[in-house]
């Protein structure tokens, strides 16, 4: 008996979201009322998409775990990275402040020395100033003075040429005394020659004192009294020298030269103040 296979009757339902639907894959609403191949196939997807949920949520909350652990850690990180920087910049701010700071002083101190420099060189150039003028004053004076001392100037040389000639005659004066004192204190120091030459020397120095207006004006017979009372040295005894006897004369004699020096002078002073 020949049996005609009936051909299947059209589903009663829509396949979702499968366009390409191979019979029996997917599952459908009314796969209890076909045969038993949808819902075995139904049951095997099943398992390993439970598995794969399984999975997926595990992997997702340790995921999530790895997750805040590595957030945790890179907030740590973060945080201390900017802990350190803000470290860094504290302390970089901090030494800029200081050399700040210190170029402040720096730059204050060499301000004030600049400000001592220039007040220095102000007070120094008023300074200058004011020599000058003192200097301008005292040139001007002395221009002045000169003016009026340039007659006074001649006539002091004037009266210097004539007291020349007095100052050579009260020298040649006073070697023609001093050789006569030498010879007459060589007579006292000789142990031969007579006390009498002596007497006649001393005799003849003290007139010529007392008449000489050369030797009046310079007062030398008081001088020679006292050189012929005390002037009692004599050199050795084989003292051939004449000039080793004797000590006061030879003071008398230097300071009848300081004398006429003075005298010189004082008679020019005389001159110019009577003019």
């Amino acid at each position: 008996m020949a049996y005609v296979r009936s051909s299947p009757s059209p589903p009663k339902y829509i396949s979702m979201n499968n366009l390409n639907d191979p019979p029996n894959w997917n599952i459908r609403p009314n796969s209890r009322a076909d045969e038993g191949d949808g819902s075995r196939w139904n049951y095997a997807l099943l398992v390993p998409m439970l598995g794969l949920a399984a999975f997926r949520w595990i992997w997702s909350r340790e995921s999530q775990k790895e997750i805040e652990k590595e957030r945790e850690a890179y907030h740590q990180k973060t945080a201390a990275f900017q802990q350190d920087l803000e470290a860094r910049y504290h302390a970089v701010i901090s030494e800029h402040r200081r050399a700040v700071a210190q170029l402040s002083l720096e730059l204050e101190k060499e301000q004030n020395r600049t400000t001592s420099y220039r007040e220095a060189l102000i007070s120094q150039g008023r300074k200058l100033v004011e020599e000058r003028k003192l200097l301008e004053q005292e040139r001007a004076q002395i221009k002045q003075e000169k003016s009026q001392l340039q007659p006074l100037r001649s006539v002091y040389l004037s009266c210097l040429e004539d007291e020349q000639d007095w100052q050579r005659k009260a020298q040649l004066m006073l070697k023609e005394i001093g050789e006569a004192l030498v010879e007459r204190q060589s007579i006292y120091c000789s142990p031969i020659l007579p006390r009498s030459i002596r007497l006649q020397l001393e005799k003849n120095l003290l007139a010529r004192a007392s008449m000489d207006p050369v030797a009046t004006n310079l007062e030398m017979e008081a001088g020679l009294t006292d050189i012929f009372k005390h002037d009692k040295h004599c050199g050795d005894v084989w003292n051939t020298n004449k000039r080793q006897n004797g000590k006061l004369m030879w003071l008398y004699l230097k300071y009848w030269e300081l004398v006429v020096e003075l005298k010189k002078f004082k008679r020019v002073e005389q001159v110019i103040l009577e003019k």
